[in-house]
């Protein structure tokens, strides 16, 4: 029998790939954090991640222990829902940045929807920067989205580094300016990429500008220019181009999940927003490309 509090604290460390931040996230002290993590591997008798003074890795028995990790949360939750009795209902107003487009992130809420079906959830996809906006004004319960590297708010879900992608094939003129690909303001991808240009003194132009992550995929796949992406959501037919085209470094985004104020939210809102944010952190590295 794996200990679900062990399983919970192992995903958190999995997915932020930092046993600070899981600790931040959990509301635990480092220290109980690493004590979860060692019984959870002496229960299997595997190591789960492999440690050196550059960071935290998963091992292969901790990607696999992921997969099981998932599935033995969602039956107990599931479980715990049924003999409690518990039911959520009401209207839940979620919020998903363009980021989540092309990911399983359907597969999440698909599960919460078969596990809560009296929970009428109203889905959102707009920029991080719209999305942050809205909550604030009340219009959502609860946003899954990036955020500014200077805002604190926010229960993090994972720590991603930036990087240029682009068409495999394209090459740029050293002479002209950067062709850019972003989103539109506020898009938070858009302003550090921008950043990141002007403090290296590279020129640049915007290529192509579009709401829509399929609009700028499709941009960088015709070989319009380059964008900035997260690392681990790189779109199908696109590559990372940072090194061989000499591109500066964009740094790190996090991705968190932002509760509305309560008394904002309509009727069992708070509830299901809760259920569906614990759904969420336990199976966010499924967002990930790369991961089932």
């Amino acid at each position: 029998m794996y200990d679900p509090a062990q399983l919970r604290t192992f995903l958190a460390v999995a997915q932020t790939l930092s046993f600070t931040q899981a600790a931040r996230r959990l509301g635990l002290r480092q220290s109980t954090v690493s004590q979860h993590v060692r019984r959870l591997e002496d229960a299997t008798g595997r190591a789960l991640f492999a440690r050196d003074t550059h960071g935290v890795e998963l091992t292969e028995d901790g990607e696999a222990m992921l997969g099981f990790a998932r599935r033995i949360l969602e039956v107990h939750e599931q479980a715990t829902a049924h003999f409690t009795g518990a039911r959520l209902g009401g209207r839940l107003r979620f919020g998903a940045s363009e980021d989540f487009v092309l990911t399983r992130l359907t597969d999440i809420l698909e599960s919460f929807r078969r596990g809560h079906p009296e929970v009428d959830l109203e889905l959102t996809v707009e920029l991080s920067g719209t999305l942050h906006e809205r909550l604030d004004a009340g219009k959502l319960d609860l946003v899954l989205a990036k955020r500014r590297p200077e805002d604190p708010r926010g229960e993090l879900v994972w720590h991603d580094g930036l990087v240029w992608i682009g068409a495999p094939r394209l090459r740029l003129d050293p002479g002209r300016p950067v062709p850019l690909i972003v989103y539109p303001p506020p898009g938070i991808t858009r302003a550090l990429a921008l950043r990141a240009l002007e403090l290296s003194g590279r020129p640049w132009r915007i290529a192509c500008t579009s709401g829509s992550l399929n609009g700028l995929v499709a941009a960088a796949r015709a070989g319009l220019g380059v964008m900035a992406h997260s690392r681990g959501l790189i779109p199908p037919g696109l590559v990372r181009v940072s090194e061989r085209l000499g591109l500066p470094e964009l740094g790190a985004v996090d991705f968190v999940l932002r509760h509305g104020e309560r008394r904002l939210a309509s009727p069992g809102a708070h509830a299901a927003a809760d259920a569906l944010a614990a759904a969420i952190l336990a199976g966010g590295d499924r967002l990930q490309r790369g991961r089932a």
